[in-house]
This record gives structure tokens, C-alpha cells and sequence, in this order.
């Protein structure tokens, strides 16, 4: 098979790894420039408090007249994410009289945050992915239980986002955003076309859903190469789970371990059956983009963004979304452990307005704002009282069942020396270049 291009992984891995929106969001510079208030751009934010003072300012009746918040932003102006942040400021700035002022610093937020903090410079608020938050940030930011406590966030978040972040972090860190799940996505369309009336629970019935699917002139699988360690990391933690991903991951010994050759020759079988879509692994986005153009292949292996990536491509007439989780392997490991993120805000521990920028975090992701900012980006929302779009079914009710989280790629991550070689080598498993598992296995070890 024709092998492609191995650029479009390493760029995934500096993407997905924060576990954003999808690779195919688009990214600002990071620019002091970029800054901007809800009511519009840097030279706007400077005149609001001014303008907006009212009788309601001068009598105090609003709880932060005067407060002004820097919010540092993983987005850009332009994008859903954006838009829903500047329209809930709006209306914070309404309610309570805080000025909200962006800086979209964009993806590259996650090189400059450490630094930033460390200088303290002008931070209420930032985004981030909530592992990095957790561990990279945990000695900046503010401890946020007590004030969640007080305003009943318990009712308004994911337990598994509070139980990890605690548990990584010692105390409650952040504020959930936007989460992400992973699993296998498909088009009820094409499984109704099939007479595919159930989904799958184990690998077996995986693979005669496959079949007939093939049975029925429908390409089963799409695999762009930026997403194949994330379904063959998968796979591994199935068979073997993730702790032991993560230890052959680091030291090597994957020809020892009968359990990574057994995901490999099954992945190998799964490739020569055919059930890959044509010219998969593809470059990012052609493979996935073929669900919504073509309408001929029907499932993908991938976290939650991946619907609304594929949406866009449709003319307006969206993909009718379903979800379920991937599949268990027969004597493998935990076949519960789901992937979950979850992007977050959080506050910097010498914030002046701490409870201000918090209840802000609060109003931005539930209730009415978290519903806007859920419905404008097309993602889940982060909470879970509000409803998910429809590209988003289930997402919710998988969430609030997770109780054993998996990370991005399932351990194959955790080599920062041989990341790169690795998910290369596991591309190149889905090119068909490996004959057996123990080929493939062997390959690995020679990297170490």
C-alpha cells in the first residue's frame, strides 16, 4: 500500500495532545494584539468601563462594577469557542458590571503558560487542557473547591472530571470547558442501509458488522494517518490495558508481551480483510471527510470533534451521528476504560479577583451560557444538566458512565524521545507493511 506522508501525525501530536476542538481548527498567533473585550477589540476594552458606568454603578448595585478580568484564551475571536466567549462576557459585564478582556493567545498557549505564570504576569483566567493544568500548572493556580462547593458544583460538572482533576492536582483545579470522549462514531444511515440493527460490544461482532457492511457496497472503516495510533493505542489498551501501553511504551519488550503481538495480528487481519476505507490511512482530513461527502463509509475511530469536523464538509445536510464504544477484546483488559478530556479554565493563584474570574468560569460553562457555548462549537457540553447538539448524541450519558478514564492514544504517548517513531511505525502498520504482529512488534523494539 502506498505509504503517506508521516507530517500530518507529528502535527496531530502537538494538537490533539491538548485535546482541543479537532485538528482542523485554526490557530492565531499568540500576540499581545490579539487582544479583545466582549464588546469588541483592544481599544474597545480600554473605553468599556467607562462607558457602561450607570446609575446602577454609581449606587453599587452591581456585584463587580469596576472588576476587570484578563482572560487568556486557547481560541481566536473568529471561532465558535470564541464568539460564545465574547457573548456570555457581554452578558457577565450586564449582570455584574466585570469587564472580561481576551487575549487569544491560540493553541501555542500551552508553550508560553508556564513562563507566564511564573512571571506573574496579568492572568485571571486561562485555558488549557486539564491534564497540563493539573501538573504543569499545579503550583500557579488557584484552589477552587471551596468556592465550588458554595455554588453547588457538583451538580453542574462530570464526576470523572472532578475525581481526576483532585486526584492529579490535590484539590479541585479547574473548571471544565469543553470535554471530548472517544469511541467509534458512524452513520446510522448507512447501518439502517446495512440491516445493522444492533452495534457491537466485542471485537468479533465488530468485525461481522464490518463485513456486512462490505456485504452491502458501504467502506467500513476511515483512518486518516493522524488518528492511527489513536485507534491502534485503542486496540492495545483493550488487550493488555493502559498501564502496560505505557510500560512498553517507555522500556520497550513489546516481542515479549503476547498480548501487544495479538493487537498487532489483529489489526494486520483487520487491514487485509479490506475493512479500511480506500486509500486509508489518508492525509488528515481526506479519510474522515469521506463520511460526508461520498456518504460511503461508515464508522470512525475517533474522540467526539470529529462530527462536527466532518459536518463541514456536508452542504448543510449533516451526517445522522451515532456513538459506541470500542469494542472489548475477548480475555483483554477493561472494557469500560473509555478515553475522556476535557478542555478547562482555570485561575492563577495571585489573581487579584478570584472569585469574580471563577463565577465567570461558572457562567460560561453551565446553564444558559454553557448551553451557547455547547450548541455554537457543536460539542458536548460541559454540563451535564444541558443538552448535547445532535451530532453529539449519547456523548453525555457516556460521560457520566466513565468510571476508567484512558488518556490521548492510550499510553503510546508516553516515550517524548520516540513519540514520533513509534506512532510512525504504527502507521505503517495500517499501510500493510507488517506481515505478522510479531513483525511489527519486532520493529517497535528496535527503536529502544
Amino acid at each position: 500500500m502506498k505509504k503517506k506522508l508521516f507530517a500530518t501525525v507529528l502535527a496531530c501530536t502537538l494538537c490533539v495532545t491538548t485535546l482541543l476542538a479537532g485538528c482542523g481548527s485554526q490557530e492565531t498567533p499568540s500576540s499581545a494584539e490579539n487582544t479583545q473585550s466582549a464588546a469588541g477589540d483592544s481599544q474597545a476594552a480600554e473605553t468599556t468601563p467607562a462607558d457602561n458606568t450607570s446609575t446602577e454603578a454609581a449606587s453599587g448595585e452591581k456585584k463587580y462594577e469596576g472588576v476587570e478580568l484578563t482572560y487568556w484564551s486557547m481560541w481566536n475571536s473568529a471561532e465558535p469557542q470564541g464568539q460564545a466567549l465574547m457573548a456570555a462576557a457581554e452578558a457577565f459585564e450586564a449582570e455584574t458590571g466585570a469587564v472580561v478582556n481576551f487575549e487569544w493567545r491560540g493553541r501555542e498557549i500551552k508553550n508560553i503558560l508556564a513562563s507566564s505564570l511564573e512571571a506573574q504576569e496579568k492572568i485571571d483566567l486561562f485555558e488549557d487542557d486539564y491534564s497540563r493544568i493539573t501538573s504543569n500548572y499545579v503550583d500557579y493556580v488557584a484552589d477552587l473547591t471551596q468556592m465550588a462547593e458554595a455554588a453547588g458544583y457538583a451538580d453542574l460538572s462530570y464526576q470523572i472530571f472532578r475525581d481526576r482533576t483532585t486526584e492529579w492536582a490535590g484539590f479541585l483545579a479547574c473548571v471544565a470547558e469543553q470535554p471530548s470522549v472517544g469511541g467509534v462514531f458512524y452513520n446510522q444511515d448507512l447501518f439502517d442501509q446495512a440491516g445493522i440493527t444492533t452495534t457491537p460490544a466485542t471485537w468479533e461482532e465488530f468485525l461481522t458488522v464490518c463485513q456486512t457492511l462490505v456485504d452491502n457496497g458501504i467502506q467500513p472503516v476511515a483512518l486518516d494517518s493522524t488518528y492511527a495510533p489513536f485507534f491502534f493505542g485503542y486496540h492495545l489498551a483493550r488487550n493488555i490495558g493502559q498501564d502496560a501501553v505505557k510500560e512498553l511504551t517507555v522500556n520497550g519488550g513489546w516481542s515479549n508481551n503476547a498480548g501487544a503481538v495479538q493487537a498487532a495480528q489483529q489489526m494486520i487481519d483487520f487491514v487485509n480483510a479490506g475493512y479500511l476505507a480506500e486509500g486509508a490511512p489518508d492525509e488528515y482530513p481526506n479519510s474522515q471527510n469521506k463520511m460526508g461527502i461520498s456518504r460511503d463509509v461508515a464508522m470512525v475511530v475517533c474522540a467526539n470533534y470529529v462530527t462536527p469536523e466532518v459536518n463541514t464538509v456536508t452542504n448543510g445536510n449533516p451526517v445522522n451521528w451515532g456513538m459506541f464504544a470500542y469494542p472489548a477484546v475477548e480475555g483483554g483488559a477493561d472494557p469500560d476504560a473509555t478515553f475522556v478530556g476535557f478542555n478547562s479554565i482555570a485561575i492563577p493563584k495571585y489573581s487579584e479577583n478570584q472569585q469574580a474570574a471563577f463565577d465567570f468560569a461558572l457562567y460560561v460553562t453551565t446553564g444558559a451560557q454553557g448551553q451557547n457555548f455547547a450548541d455554537l462549537a457543536d460539542q458536548i457540553p460541559a454540563d451535564p444538566n444541558n443538552t448535547a447538539p445532535v451530532s453529539q448524541t449519547g456523548t453525555i450519558e457516556v460521560l457520566q458512565g466513565v468510571t476508567s478514564p484512558l488518556d490521548w492514544n492510550m499510553g503510546l504517548n508516553e516515550n517524548g524521545d520516540l513519540q514520533t517513531v513509534i506512532q510512525e511505525t504504527v502507521v505503517r502498520l495500517y499501510e500493510g507493511e507488517f506481515a505478522t504482529g510479531e513483525d511489527f512488534t519486532a520493529a517497535l523494539d528496535a527503536l529502544y
